[in-house]
Order: C-alpha cells, then sequence, then structure tokens
C-alpha cells in the first residue's frame, strides 16, 4: 500500500488567557463522548449551557478556517477531535499544588468515521517522544523551535494547545479542526451525574499516591473515587503509563456501556446534568464550541453500537537510551495512521487489552451490554461484528481491517477488569 502523503507542519495558534487548567489523568473524551453517544436531545442541552461556557480557543489559522466551514456530517474522513487533560492543578477541588509551565499528561485523538459507523479513540502515552513543530507560547511569548525529539507531554507548555494539536497532526497526518480541554471537576461531577460507573477489579489495588484502594471485585466508583481510579498508575499493572492507559479504557468502556444502556439517554434530568458537567468543565476550540457543531456530533453517532467504539493505544516501542520513555513503532504506527487516513473500518486483534486489563470472568453474561443481533458477545475480543477476518458481513458492509497485534485497546462493549499490582 502507498504511504499517504503527510501534511505540512501547521502553524501555532493563539490562546487567550486562562485560569488554571485543572487536571484530568485519565480519558479526557470522556466528556465529548456522552455528548457524541446520546443524539441530539443532549446536544440541544449542551448547547443551551455553551453560552455561559466561559473557555474558548483559537487553533492555527488553516485549522480554524476548516471547522468553520466545513460540515462536520459530510467531513472528508470523519470529524477528528483533540482532547487533552493538563497536569496543572490550580483552581481544582482539593489541591494548591502548581506544575511549572502545564503538560498535557492526557493526549487523545477521537476519529468519527466519515460513514458515522465507527469512533476511534488513540490514547498517546505521556512519555512518548516525537517531533514537535515550532510553536509560540501564547501567555509568555517565548518562542520554541522545532524539536525533532521530545515528550509529547511538553507540548502544551510550549504553545498551548494549538501546539498540541499541530503536533498530532504532524505525527498522525490528520487535519485536527476541534480540540477541547477538561479538567479534574469534570470528571468528578459526570461521574456523580451518572450515579457512578461500575468498575471491575481482578486484582486488589492499592495505590497510596492516589489513596486508591480497591479490593478484587465490582465497584461503582463516582466522585473522587472515579477521579482516583482514571490518575492511578502505580497501583495498576506494571506501574507505567501504558498500563494507566488500559485500567482507563475499562473505567471508559463501563461508562459509554451505563450511558448507552440504562436509560439515561431518555432522562432530560441526567443528561442536563452531563451536560452541564462536561461543558462548565472544559475550554473548547472555538470550532467546536458552536450548538450546530454539537448537534452534528451527536447526530453522526446516533445508534452507534459500543462494538464499534474503539479505544487504542498508538503503538510505541521502548527507548533504548532511556527506559522511562518510549518511542514512535514505526511500523504499526504507520497503518494505524493510514487507516485513518483512508477513514477505513477496522478491528482490534484478540488478547489485546493492554498492561493493566484482563478479560472479565463474566463478559457475554452481564446485562447491559450493547450486543447486536449477530455480533460476538462482549469480551470475546471480536470487534468485527461477528464476521470472521476478511469475510463479507452480510448486507455489503464492508469488512473490518485488522490492526497489528502489537496495538493494544478495546471495544466499549467489551466487559473487562483493571490488574492491580
Amino acid at each position: 500500500m502507498p504511504e499517504a502523503p503527510r501534511r505540512p507542519l501547521a502553524r501555532h495558534g493563539r490562546l487567550p488567557r486562562r485560569r488554571g487548567w485543572g487536571t484530568l489523568l485519565g480519558f479526557v473524551a470522556a466528556a465529548v463522548a456522552v455528548v457524541l453517544v446520546s443524539g441530539t436531545s443532549v446536544a440541544a442541552i449542551a448547547g443551551a449551557q455553551l453560552a455561559a461556557a466561559p473557555h474558548t480557543v483559537e487553533l492555527s489559522k488553516d485549522d480554524q478556517n476548516t471547522a468553520k466551514t466545513a460540515d462536520i456530517t459530510a467531513m472528508q474522513g470523519g470529524a477528528n477531535i483533540l482532547l487533552l487533560g493538563s497536569d496543572t492543578r490550580v483552581g481544582q477541588f482539593d489541591s494548591d499544588e502548581d506544575v511549572e509551565g502545564a503538560r498535557n499528561d492526557v493526549t487523545i485523538l477521537v476519529h468519527i468515521s466519515q460513514d458515522h459507523q465507527q469512533l476511534t479513540a488513540v490514547s498517546f502515552p505521556r512519555d512518548l517522544k516525537v517531533p514537535i513543530p515550532a510553536c509560540t507560547n501564547p501567555e509568555t511569548g517565548t518562542s520554541y523551535p522545532a524539536v525533532d525529539r521530545e515528550l509529547i507531554n511538553e507540548s502544551l507548555g510550549r504553545g498551548g494547545i494549538s501546539c498540541a494539536v499541530d503536533t498530532v497532526e504532524n505525527l498522525t497526518g490528520l487535519t485536527i479542526p476541534y480540540a477541547g480541554l477538561i479538567t479534574f471537576n469534570g470528571v468528578i461531577e459526570m461521574s456523580n451525574a451518572l450515579g457512578g460507573v461500575d468498575v471491575c477489579v481482578a486484582k486488589p489495588i492499592d495505590d497510596s499516591y492516589t489513596g486508591l484502594h480497591l479490593a478484587a471485585g465490582q465497584h461503582t466508583l463516582e466522585g473522587q473515587d472515579a477521579l482516583a481510579f482514571l490518575r492511578s498508575r502505580h497501583g495498576v499493572g506494571d506501574g507505567s503509563d501504558l498500563a494507566r492507559i488500559s485500567s482507563q479504557q475499562v473505567f471508559l468502556s463501563a461508562l459509554l456501556r451505563k450511558v448507552a444502556s440504562d436509560g439515561t439517554l431518555s432522562n432530560p434530568v441526567t443528561l442536563y446534568k452531563l451536560a452541564g458537567a462536561a461543558l462548565s468543565n472544559m475550554t473548547l476550540s472555538d470550532g467546536l464550541a458552536q450548538t450546530r457543531t454539537l448537534v452534528g456530533l451527536a447526530s453522526t453517532l446516533r445508534g452507534m453500537s459500543t462494538s464499534d467504539m474503539l479505544f487504542v493505544q498508538y503503538p510505541v516501542v521502548d527507548d533504548p537510551s532511556d527506559t522511562a520513555h518510549v518511542l514512535v513503532d514505526e511500523a504499526a504506527a504507520h497503518e494505524l495512521n493510514v487507516v485513518l487516513q483512508q477513514d477505513r473500518k477496522t478491528s482490534l486483534s484478540d488478547s489485546t487489552t493492554g498492561r493493566a486489563s484482563e478479560e472479565s470472568p463474566t463478559a457475554g453474561s452481564t446485562p447491559g451490554t450493547d450486543t447486536a443481533p449477530g455480533e460476538a458477545p462482549a469480551g470475546s475480543g471480536d470487534t468485527s461484528g461477528g464476521a470472521p477476518s476478511g469475510a463479507a458481513p452480510a448486507g455489503g458492509t464492508p469488512t473490518a481491517t485488522p490492526l497489528p497485534s502489537n496495538i493494544s485497546g478495546q471495544s466499549a462493549s467489551e466487559q473487562t477488569c483493571s490488574v492491580g499490582n
């Protein structure tokens, strides 16, 4: 397959002065995902909330023009949204600490296919070294030259949200016209609005850093417990950021299953709370901060099966010169980039749930899973809609392209458990 052409580096943008961003050391896509899967009703509620939202950010000039003129329901290659979590704690619920030069400790690219049949959320490890383009810090005016290899979580501090967008565009070859950042308080308020999220723990989690102590078994997490679960790194798997990503996917899969299956979408009070919790704790790019955009996003995903919502980790290899950092797995990353650029339906290989998660022993038997007729049971590892790889599904639906076996992740329909250490 010929290599898809790459976009030139985008220019840095401007970010107005902000009050302290909170940290969400978890999957910041959860906030927007709720809006996306909830249909037009919640998008309309979100639009009303948006009028009072205090934070917007401009992206690079080219991306602004794309966002303001594109019809999101017909966008070439679907919709691409970058979601970020910063490590600055100023102004948050329980912390006086600050980190000099805010970093994007969470960087997630959400790709919605053009046919609105699949969502792919790609997590980029914070310890990943990548090229970062030339950026200017929007608050200090300091200019930073382009670098060939720097930690991806330095991009926010170098040039704000726009610099992080430019970095991921450069890495993936995708155009990203939409971006958002969420705070600590956002995940707390959203989990509270849902009445908690049910997660499975296969091996006890004991993390003194976040204060999270969970026995093996099922737990309903909300508030600060939900936040601690998403933040926990030392308590899961091998204690790495890669382990934390897979544990976060356990929580977020459970969250999406709950939103999609237990009447949440038909409860206007809950929808209003969710929309308010998300938007009041987010900074949105000005292209995303439009009612028509949010309604369009919701409309594109109405009725999408959770088996077609994929969480994947961007493929990496250990940095031979520094064991604390990782580098891009060039071959696997190229395959992932190309299928996203070409907007092809994809599936994950079996047994690729990540370093800190495993299939639940009750997979396929828990009520509330989103398994359509003809699909494999949740947790089976088959996210291609029940058809074997390479087979033509009934009705002429395009066959999913299997991602390389070293790309870990899961679909939202798969019931998995976090594994403590």
